[in-house]
């Protein structure tokens, strides 16, 4: 009874077995074509995926090398403007004016040069009675003090706006980062800011109710101010117009380059006193000599000034320390 049992079980078994072999053998094609059939529609979803990503990382890269080649011709326009303007090395005299913080015309300015002129000559021919020394103070009070009057306070201009402008720039970073936009940062330093930086901003403003945009305006500054801070900042301002980004995260950095050269101009001054210092001494020591002999013993000092070779030695003396005070003068003096 047991082995039948078996037996039964042994043929069902197989007969299942059989069965299943059986269908398997006849759905093996379906099973298979639809396996197939996935892989293919994976291998589609893939290749869509892969070209979507493709598609999009040549946009990126278009997008990139556009704005790369924007910057570039950016800067180039700049670096073209720059170089004209640095071409000359002394700018005309009536930009020299308006770089001095001077609201008078050219008319004005040669007709108070003549009159301080004449008045300078008249009081030196009613003092001395000689026509000569008479005109040539004339040519110097009249052609070369007001000249100089206007260097200095161009310089002292300069001056005054480079030790104020990393303020300004500070207020601009603290105004962008509140939320305000690039044209009310700038009309704030043009209304609260210190001079000259406020005068200057002031025109910036100016010149774009007159039609031009924040970077063809912050241009101008550098004609107005020729400092190359000022240039670092009409590219900076440049260069996030044309690429975008973090504006002021690149005028804090700004600040921070401003404020380290200046850190590093004033501790080259102090390493070049002593040299300045011996300077000064050396040129001046030759006339305290002059005058502490003259008021000893003016005899032996006037046949410098009375004999024809006393004249040539002095001509001499006055070229040879001009030389000496030139090179001394360009060996103590450092651009940053």
């Amino acid at each position: 009874m047991f082995g039948l049992d078996t037996v039964v079980i042994a043929i069902i078994g197989l007969a299942a077995l059989s069965a299943g072999a059986l269908g398997y053998g006849v759905l093996y094609s379906r099973i298979e074509g639809e396996r197939k059939a996935e892989n293919r529609v994976r291998r589609v979803k893939s290749a869509e995926t892969d070209r979507t990503k493709a598609s999009a990382a040549r946009d990126r890269l278009n997008e990139a090398n556009k704005r790369r080649k924007s910057v570039q011709d950016s800067l180039k326009t700049l670096e073209e403007k720059n170089k004209e303007n640095d071409r000359r090395k002394s700018p005309p005299l009536k930009e020299k004016i308006g770089q001095a913080g001077l609201r008078i015309s050219m008319r004005q300015f040669y007709l108070l040069s003549a009159l301080l002129g004449l008045l300078t000559g008249g009081f030196a021919f009613v003092a001395n009675g000689s026509p000569l020394v008479a005109a040539g103070v004339m040519v110097i009070f009249g052609a070369g003090v007001p000249r100089w009057i206007i260097g200095f306070l161009r310089a002292r201009r300069l001056k005054a706006f480079l030790s104020e402008f990393p303020n300004a720039l500070d207020i601009m970073v603290r105004s962008i980062k509140s939320g305000l936009p690039l044209n009310d940062a700038i009309r704030m330093i043009s209304g609260e800011g210190q001079e000259p930086v406020r005068t200057e901003f002031k025109r910036i403003v100016e010149a774009q109710q007159m039609g031009m945009n924040i970077p063809e305006a912050c241009a101008r500054l550098y004609t107005r101010i020729p400092l190359s801070e000022a240039n670092f900042f009409a590219i900076v301002i440049a260069i996030q117009a044309q690429a975008g980004g973090n504006l002021s995260e690149a005028l804090g950095n700004l600040s921070r380059v401003l404020r380290d050269r200046k850190k590093m101009k004033a501790k080259i001054n102090a390493l070049s006193m002593e040299a300045k210092a011996s300077a000064v001494i050396i040129g001046a020591l030759p006339f305290i000599v002059a005058g502490l002999v003259y008021m000893t013993s003016p005899q032996y000092i006037m046949i410098l000034f009375t004999d024809t070779r006393g004249h040539m030695i002095l001509g001499a003396s006055a070229v040879w320390m001009s030389i000496g005070v030139l090179v001394m003068r360009n060996m103590i003096n450092f651009d940053i």
